[in-house]
């Protein structure tokens, strides 16, 4: 039995239980709350073993073989740490450290604790995206010219964590855009240079819109657009285009459908049971936790996602200025 501690009673924590039900043969699982009530109570909600009053008691208790840090981002490395010096397996949700070079400290703490860290970047292992990639890998739209992903969205913040800086960590690029940095940097395609776009915003505010154009080691271009303020059509669905020398793949941005035009036109819907990836991600992390392994998304693929994020934000605003 794999004994799982969470830090963080929010709807994270609750959706994380309820997607770990499949697993109940393998995995127990604790709460922890800087408020007891409220650790209990989701315990009692979705039938957990334990409630816990502090991070640091579920941290250090006999009876947690892996703690899941569930939290703002601004406390992911502190209580990782924490945890890998308790002899813990740690699972981090994304965004899961401030900088690329976080990753290499927690790389360091993990390897002297003999331990695992594992993060919840449930796009990795989205249906669709295996599909874009082995369609990629098959060449049926030859040589990949260009590709355009559409994350534009609205979400609202109001009054949450991810309206404070210090909180937050970071912006349109965080929350919710290292979602989609995973994507483009995992659809087969090696990243090798970014640009970041950023438009303007409220002066003092956290921008909630971004581009990054991409440059791709095998010759394609890239361009992926996120933001959280720009409403779209349909309640969020979206169109993302690949664009190859023999034809082009469109897909619906969430993952419903793919539509192929080139070598073979082929219509999929790549996984509706699964379709954020949750199921995949879990299954391959209750794997590796039994087999004392790393699963398929490693921290040095988290790593690189950061260090695409943080390349963004440094040319943002550096471009050539073209004269009037």
């Amino acid at each position: 039995m794999i004994r799982i501690a969470m830090l963080g009673c929010g709807q994270v924590a609750a959706a994380h239980a309820r997607r770990l039900r499949r697993h109940r043969r393998d995995v127990s699982l604790a709460f922890a709350s800087r408020d007891l009530a409220k650790a209990e109570a989701l315990r009692a909600r979705v039938d957990g073993v334990r409630a816990f009053g502090s991070y640091a008691e579920a941290i250090n208790s006999p009876e947690v073989d892996v703690i899941a840090v569930l939290t703002p981002p601004h406390l992911h490395k502190e209580l990782t740490l924490a945890a890998l010096a308790a002899g813990k397996h740690v699972l981090v949700e994304k965004p899961a450290f401030p900088t690329a070079a976080d990753v290499d400290v927690v790389v360091a703490a993990a390897a002297r604790a003999g331990k695992h860290v594992f993060v919840a970047e449930n796009y990795f292992y989205k249906p669709s995206l295996r599909r874009l990639r082995a369609l990629i890998a098959d060449r049926v739209v030859g040589d990949v010219v260009f590709v355009h992903v559409n994350a534009i969205k609205r979400q609202a913040a109001t009054g949450d964590w991810r309206e404070q800086p210090e909180l937050a960590l970071g912006g349109a690029l965080y929350e919710g855009g290292i979602h989609w940095v995973d994507f483009v940097a995992n659809l087969g395609l090696e990243v090798e240079r970014v640009h970041g776009f950023r438009p303007a915003g409220p002066a003092g505010a956290l921008e909630r819109s971004m581009m990054i154009g991409i440059d791709y080691r095998e010759g394609a271009t890239g361009m992926l657009s996120t933001s959280w303020e720009v409403p779209s059509t349909a309640r969020g669905l979206r169109l993302s285009k690949i664009y190859g020398r023999a034809g082009t793949i469109t897909f619906e941005s969430n993952g419903l459908w793919i539509l192929v035009r080139g070598r073979k036109t082929r219509f999929y819907l790549p996984g509706l049971r699964d379709l954020a990836g949750y199921r995949a991600m879990f299954d391959d992390f209750v794997r590796a936790w039994k087999a004392g392994a790393e699963p398929q998304l490693t921290l040095a693929r988290a790593r690189r996602d950061l260090a695409i994020v943080e390349a963004a934000y440094a040319t943002a605003g550096t471009g050539q200025v073209i004269p009037s």
